[in-house]
């Protein structure tokens, strides 16, 4: 028994010890935690350029990952998307864009502190089809995705005019009324070369967030991102010719007016160091000049008719370098220098072949900005410019001006002297994720000083009523401006914002934020403007979006206005006003006011407004896209003038001054407004891009601006009329396709409702000045003129030859700064001859291909001769042809 104690004693004591180790150990298994890391993904094209708002998805490959739930993200502007807490394991990177092939990376083993990975998208071939796959639904709610705007491809970048201007017209034309376009987060400013963009984005519903100060017509940005010098030595050589033997005749000039154009540019691009430094240069010249056209009648009822030819000179460079200062953090800094001369301007319409004035303007722009991550969670973008400006001008002859409404002006254009700025704008955007929430605030300060001497009406104008008056040598009155026009003062305005989106759930989304703003010489300064929106994508496949929004916004007051104020004080310069003045010695007969006097009030508040919007986008086939919205605004605190001297039985209150003119903010606006877009993208039919928007809209309002003063006392109520902007129609169309290999066609359309125009005396009844006297029982802007339809045409070709450069540099390109969105190279400009390593193309552009007569102004002064008739069109057909080599 014994033998048998001391048998079982080693075996118990083996048993106990293995139950406790395995106790032991799954206690020690049930407090290791479980490792986590950090995976960062960088997105690029295959020139090396990373690719902002990529969309990135990670998905679990192993069972040990299997219960992580990773969330998609889409990348920063530097191409960065970064994933925190991952449990250690292997996953398989998904990453995509609009235009691209996507691109998955599988069995990346996410372990340690931090993995990288860099994934690399590929142009899509021509004969596949663009579409997402990503979280469809989740992929629907993204402000910057393709439910609330448009990306325009290489291709239709390359359909758009080349001269910047008629470019902006066209994008304006395609996308909703009031859009102003941005360039790389910035406004104002000339557009860059085509050359130079690398995408442009439309807006199409309404973007209430609070980041954006928006003003009165609320938040429509045409974003347009520029290119960096990426990859090996590239450049651009191009020259655009226009001659009026190409022109049509103007249907109001006798003959055919003289019209030339040559325009000349210049682009150089590359690597200064592999994945850290890229420049680009670029610099063009333009000499022009255009013919506007004479029609007047003179005294002795003839009718001049003729045309002068208005010279234009100038000439615009820019560079830019674009570093890297860490992996994910890039900066930015650029310089644009515009400069041209104008002579003979003020000729045309009525205004006779002395009114003529020559000027001289200049512009210089500093523009630097910074985006990248801040530790994990943050991400911080920054932007200053530094803008100087300067401009003069000098009249043709110096004599007084003899005005007959309507009829003819003569006499000295009395333009001189001129004016500068010292303007900047300084903004920073931090932006932080933390599970369903993306905060975003932010800060916004700018202003200038300005200094002048510009003058005008320094030598006094005569106004008669009607062509028998002005016979009978019998002038309404005379105007005079004396005094010192030198002038220095400045103004600066600072806003502050906070806004968060937040993924309620997979299919909603909830933005709510809130912008404070303030400025100098107005002293309210509660200017709180919040923001509300709702977006909801109600079907799994993503293919409806829902959005409504509700914004307060309020728009800043110009330096102008301030500037006007401090200058005809009635002490510094002095308007002198004679009614039924002798002729041509003012002083002999009549009444003399001393002078206007502009007053800047006390209780001036920022002009304001309440939106509502409400919008829906669908795919309604396999490439096509419609939207539409409506939207509503109520505007209050809008600037009129308020006159406080307003002559009563033929006498002013206070004899010391003629009109006082306050500036108030008591004036309202009304308006609505409903748009559709429809876009269909075929790159399977011949690289067919089709794009149709069209919009009713409505506003009224109880103002013509800022001083301007009420046509019957100061009754606002008699004032509500259309607005100045009130087109009831508006449409706008692209189309491009490329038939055979290297030929491109397009053509776009532009067509609006008339304008509205106001009928007025001709006289001054009430005396006060301001030839605005409506006949009895006639309301403001109550006459509108005829549609206008313009079509113009694009046709290029191009061939490519020589044996491509590699792209990039060792360990790939180079980092793109970009606010948002945007992939791809612009056609013309190392894109286009992606497989070649030169390329040639020849173009030839048109405006109103159908000669149609476009009548933009006509005359309601019921004194006129010309009253009721149209009185100027808008540029008959024109052809311009061009060329541009690259490599």
């Amino acid at each position: 028994m014994f033998r048998d104690m001391t048998l079982r004693k080693p075996v118990l004591v083996c048993v106990v010890a293995l139950v406790a180790a395995g106790l032991l150990a799954g206690r020690a298994d049930a407090q290791t935690p479980v490792r986590r890391g950090r995976l960062v993904v960088t997105v690029a094209d295959q020139s090396g350029a990373v690719i902002p708002q990529a969309a990135v998805t990670v998905t679990a490959s192993e069972g040990a990952t299997e219960s992580a739930a990773v969330r998609p993200l889409s990348t920063n502007g530097v191409g960065v998307a970064v994933f925190d807490d991952l449990i250690e394991g292997r996953y398989t990177i998904h990453a995509e864009f609009e235009g691209f092939d996507p691109v998955d990376d599988r069995d990346v083993r996410v372990r340690g502190a931090e993995t990288r990975r860099r994934l690399t998208l590929r142009i899509k071939k021509l004969d596949q089809e663009v579409t997402v796959s990503r979280d469809r639904q989740s992929s629907a709610l993204d402000p910057a995705g393709s439910a609330f705007s448009t990306v325009l491809t290489r291709e239709q970048i390359a359909a758009l005019p080349d001269d910047p201007e008629e470019m902006a017209e066209v994008l304006k034309a395609m996308s909703p009324p009031g859009s102003v376009i941005r360039v790389d987060g910035f406004t104002g400013g000339r557009l860059p070369p085509k050359s130079q963009i690398r995408s442009i984005r439309l807006p199409r519903l309404d973007m209430f967030a609070a980041q954006n100060h928006g003003g009165m017509s609320g938040v429509m940005f045409i974003d347009i991102m520029t290119m960096p010098g990426n990859g090996p030595l590239r450049g651009s050589m191009d020259m655009t010719f226009l001659d009026d033997a190409l022109n049509a005749r103007n249907p109001f000039a006798p003959d055919k007016p003289q019209e030339q154009l040559r325009q000349y540019g210049l682009g150089l691009s590359g690597t200064i160091a592999p994945n850290k430094t890229s420049f680009s240069l670029n610099g063009g010249g333009t000499s022009q000049y255009t013919s506007p056209i004479l029609l007047a009648v003179l005294p002795d009822g003839q009718t001049v008719n003729d045309t002068v030819r208005q010279p234009r000179d100038g000439y615009n460079v820019s560079a830019r370098l674009d570093h890297a200062v860490t992996k994910d953090h890039a900066v930015r800094l650029s310089f644009d220098r515009d400069s041209s001369t104008s002579r003979y301007l003020g000729v045309g319409g009525f205004n006779l072949l002395a009114r003529g004035y020559d000027t001289t303007s200049s512009t210089n722009m500093l523009r630097m900005s910074e985006n990248g991550p801040i530790g994990r969670r943050f991400f911080s973008e920054s932007r200053f410019q530094l803008r100087t400006t300067s401009n003069g001008s000098q009249s043709a002859v110096e004599l007084p001006t003899i005005r007959v409404q309507d009829a003819f002006t003569s006499g000295g254009a009395q333009q001189r002297g001129g004016q500068s700025a010292t303007e900047f704008e300084l903004a920073s955007d931090l932006d932080y994720v933390r599970g369903a929430h993306s905060w975003r605030t932010g800060m916004l300060f700018e202003g200038g000083r300005y200094r002048s001497d510009d003058t005008t009406n320094y030598l006094g104008t005569y106004t008669f009523a009607s062509l028998a008056r002005y016979e009978a040598g019998s002038p309404m009155s005379y105007s005079r401006r004396i005094g010192d026009p030198n002038i220095t003062y400045s103004t600066m305005r600072g806003a502050v914002y906070l806004q968060d989106d937040y993924r309620i759930t997979r299919s909603m989304l909830l933005s709510g934020g809130v912008r404070y703003g303030v400025q100098t010489q107005v002293s309210d300064a509660w200017n709180l403007s919040p923001r509300l929106s709702a977006a909801w994508s109600p079907f799994k496949d993503g293919r409806m979006t829902i959005r409504g929004s509700y914004g307060y916004f309020y728009d800043w007051l110009s330096g102008d206005l301030y500037k006007q104020t401090l200058l005809v004080d009635g002490y510094r310069q002095r308007e002198t006003n004679i009614f039924n003045p002798s002729y041509p010695d003012p002083g002999v007969d009549g009444v003399t006011s001393p002078s206007n006097q502009y007053l800047w009030s006390d209780a001036l508040t920022l002009p304001n407004a309440n939106r509502l919007s409400l919008g829906v986008d669908k795919p309604v086939s396999k490439n096509g896209r419609l939207s539409a919205s409506y939207t509503r605004g109520w505007g209050i605190g809008m600037l009129r003038g308020r006159n406080l001297n307003i002559p009563v039985a033929g006498a002013r209150p206070d004899p010391a001054f003629a009109n006082q003119v306050e500036l108030v903010s008591d004036a309202a606006s009304r308006s609505q407004a409903v748009s559709m877009f429809y876009n269909l993208v075929r790159m399977d039919k011949k690289r067919m891009f089709l794009m149709f928007n069209y919009t009713w809209s409505k506003s009224d309002t109880n103002t013509t601006g800022a001083f301007a003063i009420p046509a019957q006392g100061d009754r606002l109520q008699s004032e509500w009329g259309p607005g100045g902007g009130d087109v009831r129609h508006r449409a706008g169309a692209s189309f491009n396709i490329s038939p055979v290999n290297n030929l491109s066609v397009s053509l776009n359309l532009r067509a609006q409702s008339g304008m509205p125009f106001n009928i007025t005396t001709g006289r001054d009844d009430n005396a006060d000045g301001v030839f605005n006297d409506r006949p009895a029982g006639v309301s403001r802007n109550s006459a509108r003129g005829a549609a206008t339809f313009d079509l113009g045409g694009r046709m290029s070709w191009g061939f490519g030859f020589g044996t491509p450069k590699q792209a990039g540099g060792p360990g790939g390109g180079q980092v793109v700064i970009s606010s948002g969105g945007g992939g791809g190279l612009a056609s013309g400009f190392g894109g286009a001859a992606a497989n070649k390593r030169y390329r040639l193309d020849f173009y030839i552009s048109s405006q109103n291909l159908l000669n149609r007569t476009n009548f933009t102004g006509y005359s309601f002064v019921m004194t006129s001769p010309f009253f009721g008739q149209p009185i100027a069109a808008s540029q008959p057909r024109k052809f311009q042809a061009g060329a541009r080599f690259t490599f």
